[in-house]
């Protein structure tokens, strides 16, 4: 039997996956963060890396010598020193007889688009910006864009909030919303909590502001729909420049939307980006993606082995995938 191994190493965790040929997934594991930014540097990412696939090939009965073929799609795969030192980590574990490594926008590209070819946007609690040409160009965002995700839309209403208060922007239903969140009563205990000296400030959790934002966004409230529609502008106008990058500028491409951001019931997000990237590229095709960037990874490892990823693999894929929770951030 012919075995691959897929891994989506992210900014809060990292999932690895190992299927048959077929797209029969045998074996999941999960670990932590696996960018190698992060501040508990590149040997905990590895780290992360190496309990996520010890968890799956575990749990799928095999060993690294089994893997025809190894995907890793990571974040922090952004310079070419960083793809030197994710290429050395991989090649030292002899995970695949194949080995790739690419930036973990294109894995979510792969999750998503029935070709492999198109335009994603990941919005989590951050955000990957990838394309790929049918030429095989491709392009990543990587440092060229902020981390206009979750945790950015979740200061955006923080600071709305703030500005309301002080009548700079007009009153928002954010206001209430935003205090119940952190369990204060007044605007200023909550800008105090955030900026005494020695306070405890509550930025680990601005992130989950971003669903509150939406669900008030979604409900007219007119402060909360303009940074919405301006976030998704921004994140638009980063997929046309993936588009222009791999020549796809003008051309009917897979856009390929994904991560915990757009998974919200609110479609003002999504229309915003849609809107955005059909002022130049007036036939490309949204699509919410079928599966996780791991999945992604999977079929990209499929690829890398010469496997041809039929009709049947992804159907195969899809009935053997892990439930949700493995996946939840």
């Amino acid at each position: 039997m012919r075995y691959v191994l897929g891994v989506d190493g992210g900014n809060t965790k990292t999932i690895a996956l190992v299927a048959r040929a077929d797209g029969t997934i045998l074996g999941a594991g999960r670990g932590g963060r696996g960018d190698i930014y992060h501040e508990e540097g590149a040997e905990a990412a590895l780290s992360a890396v190496d309990d996520a696939v010890a968890a799956a090939l575990g749990a799928a009965g095999l060993r690294p010598a089994d893997l025809l073929a190894g995907a890793f799609s990571m974040a922090g795969a952004d310079w070419p020193e960083d793809f030197a030192l994710l290429e050395d980590a991989v090649e030292r574990r002899c995970l695949g007889r194949v080995r790739l490594v690419v930036n973990d926008a294109l894995g979510a590209l792969r999750a998503g688009s029935p070709d492999g070819t198109g335009v994603v946007v990941a919005c989590g609690t951050g955000v990957a910006t990838g394309a790929r040409g049918p030429d095989g160009r491709s392009w990543h965002a990587s440092f060229w864009q902020d981390a206009s995700g979750g945790t950015a839309l979740g200061h955006r209403a923080l600071d709305a909030v703030f500005r309301a208060e002080l009548g700079i922007v007009p009153p928002t239903a954010l206001t209430a919303r935003v205090l119940a969140y952190f369990g204060e009563a007044r605007v200023e205990d909550l800008l105090h909590r955030r900026t005494a000296r020695g306070a405890h400030r509550p930025a680990a959790g601005v992130g989950g502001l971003a669903r509150v934002l939406l669900d008030e966004a979604d409900a007219g409230d007119a402060v909360a729909r303009r940074i919405v529609r301006e976030q998704g502008d921004d994140l638009g106008n980063y997929a046309l420049v993936g588009a222009r990058r791999v020549g796809l500028a003008g051309a009917a491409f897979t856009l390929v939307l994904t991560g915990g951001v757009f998974r919200h019931p609110s479609c003002e997000l999504v229309d915003a980006v849609v809107a955005r990237v059909r002022t130049a590229s007036p036939d490309a095709r949204p699509v919410r993606s079928r599966f996780e960037p791991a999945v992604g990874a999977v079929m990209l490892a499929l690829q890398a082995a010469g496997e041809t990823i039929d009709a049947g693999v992804p159907d195969r894929l899809a009935e053997t995938v892990p439930p949700p929770l493995l996946f939840e951030t």
